[in-house]
């Protein structure tokens, strides 16, 4: 018990609460530090040019030498999505099963990371780190090789769930070790954090099973060119599209880097069977007969640089979509992807295609449980406090609601928030401040250089445009000797509104005049004379507002020749 007043136990969600995706939190006791998780989510439709978020870890930054190792729950993205940018701050131990630890070393191996410390661990397995002893317990979810944590804490014992699913007939045979967290809820769990994104639906999550069935009907009735599009990560249903090309004498192709990559890892750990001379070549399939082939592929939410976006797009370089293809998304959109999912399935439709996806017919299962499932892990573990984690808000609350039907009451359930500092003691859980988190943004090599401003630039130039207006001035005196002239790009089109061009000449040179009248000389402030001008003329003129942008050029009167050929190609 001196132990226990010397330090509360702490759970800080840096990610995975309010959302769906970015899943990343820390537990902490005293100079102990264990990490869950260390994912990504994908943008949304505001953060223009983004190409993935992931989380703010300046707390893990700031209290790096308490870090025992970072456990991973399984391998999709938006669970290991960000270890390549936490690595290149810190270097910390990586805790994962055989696919996870797989799937993880090639992204390493693309960010050129090479002194990760990767240690294996078996389901079944338990590892002491620092003060935590972590047992990594079997569950089922889309992937193969997915855990749930039994943590061991100096005041009682934490079950994460991880995402989960109650699935009887896994293609794996490896049934979910509810027999382990039985014997968890029989020792007694202080607090559980669990799954929450399938709360809304009632019943039983499907088997995994049923899409396989559902594969092998369609394939045995289709006489035409098959394309597959799901999650690269999904090997259990990878692995049904091939039992059922092959049980139907297809051929089986691929595109997308990650599902080539996906299937490279999962064949050479043994998690993918494909009869040899199966796979064949994307450059091969001309040699095939349309009946023959099957093609899996990327896309399954419409993203922009996917292979099945840039086949609906005639944008593919080897594979171009055409009357009577069968088109499969085997997929539900993730929050905020439904408008991209669906402009996909209707180019899709215009080029011919028959496109099948699960508001028609059952082609997907879920890989997160159910509400009964859901009531099941608690009766199972019979936590004190809960924690319901991985969804958005709507979802935390009927978790919660949920909870208090199973018993546990309302008072010793969180709903947290990322950043919050959850303390907890053997007899009591309460939110006590909060850390620093949020989304930091990667565009292209940079992370975290795009924030909200330049979102906000980037936002109002793709609704309003561009005017640039440059000013040459001479060196010394000051004096204007060239312009004002207008550049505009994405806000009008310059030839066509000459009119318009030249009134926003003549509001901006009475700006200049009253500069000259007041004796502002200060760069800056000449700059804001002209934006507020400009600005306001052009809102009444035409009701926008575009960005606009003054450029004063200082020279030498010698050099006014080229500024001027200059900006006429500009003004082009």
């Amino acid at each position: 018990m001196a132990t226990e007043k010397k330090h509360k136990l702490k759970i800080i969600p840096l990610g995975g609460l309010g959302e769906i995706g970015k899943n990343m939190t820390v537990i902490e006791y005293g100079t102990n530090i264990i990490v869950v998780d260390c994912g990504m989510s994908f943008p949304e439709d505001e953060m223009l040019g983004i190409d993935i978020v992931i989380p703010d870890i300046t707390y893990l930054i700031k209290n790096q030498d308490k870090i025992k190792g970072i456990c991973l729950t399984h391998g999709h993205e938006d669970h290991i999505g960000s270890i390549p940018y936490l690595l290149k701050k810190i270097n910390v131990p990586l805790y994962g099963t055989k696919l996870t630890l797989g799937l993880v070393e090639n992204k390493l191996l693309e960010h050129k990371i090479e002194d990760a410390q990767l240690n294996r661990v078996e389901a079944g397995q338990t590892i002491n780190l620092g003060c935590f002893k972590v047992t990594f317990i079997r569950n089922n979810h889309s992937i193969p090789d997915a855990v749930s944590f039994a943590i061991d804490t100096p005041i009682g014992m934490i079950v994460h769930t991880g995402d989960f699913k109650i699935d009887y007939t896994p293609i794996n045979e490896e049934v979910m070790d509810l027999g382990k967290l039985a014997e968890c809820g029989r020792k007694g769990v202080l607090l559980a954090m669990s799954d929450s994104t399938n709360v809304e639906r009632a019943g039983f999550t499907e088997s995994e099973r049923t899409i396989g069935h559902k594969f092998l009907e369609i394939f045995k009735t289709c006489e035409s060119r098959i394309i597959v599009a799901s999650f690269a990560s999904n090997i259990h249903r990878l692995q049904q599209i091939i039992n059922a090309a092959v049980a139907n004498n297809r051929k089986v192709a691929i595109s997308g880097k990650s599902m080539i990559n996906a299937v490279k890892v999962s064949q050479e750990l043994g998690y993918l069977d494909v009869p040899e001379g199966t796979l064949i070549h994307v450059n091969d399939l001309k040699d095939y007969k349309d009946s023959e082939v099957v093609l899996m592929t990327t896309g399954s939410q419409g993203e922009p640089m996917s292979a099945l976006t840039r086949m609906a797009n005639s944008d593919h370089k080897k594979i171009q979509i055409k009357q009577g293809d069968l088109v499969i998304i085997s997929a539900n959109p993730i929050p905020g992807n439904e408008k991209t999912v669906s402009r996909v399935i209707n180019m899709l439709y215009e080029k011919g295609a028959t496109v099948l996806y699960d508001a028609l017919t059952q082609v997907h299962v879920s890989g997160h449980a159910r509400r009964e499932e859901l009531k099941l892990m608690l009766s199972l573990l019979k936590p004190k406090f809960f924690i319901p984690v991985h969804g958005e808000y709507r979802h935390l609350m009927q978790h919660a609601k949920l909870a208090e039907e199973m018993g546990i009451p309302e008072k010793n359930t969180i709903i947290g928030k990322n950043g919050d500092v959850i303390e907890l003691t053997s007899k009591s859980i309460a939110i006590n401040g909060s850390v620093q988190s949020g989304n930091i943004l990667v565009d292209g090599l940079g992370v975290g250089d795009v924030g909200n401003i330049v979102l906000r630039d980037r936002k109002l130039l793709a609704e309003n445009g561009l005017i640039i207006v440059v000013l040459v001035t001479e060196r010394g005196s000051g004096k204007i000797i060239s312009g004002p002239e207008i550049v505009s790009r994405g806000f009008i089109y310059v030839r066509e509104n000459i009119d318009l061009i030249e009134e926003s000449k003549s509001v901006i040179r009475k700006a200049l005049s009253k500069c000259e009248d007041t004796k502002i000389k200060d760069w800056n402030n000449i700059k804001m004379m002209i934006k507020d001008a400009l600005s306001s003329f052009i809102y009444e003129k035409i009701k926008r507002n575009p960005m606009i942008l003054p450029i004063i050029m200082e020279v030498k009167p010698d050099d006014m020749s080229s500024i001027c050929d200059a900006l006429k190609e500009l003004e082009v």
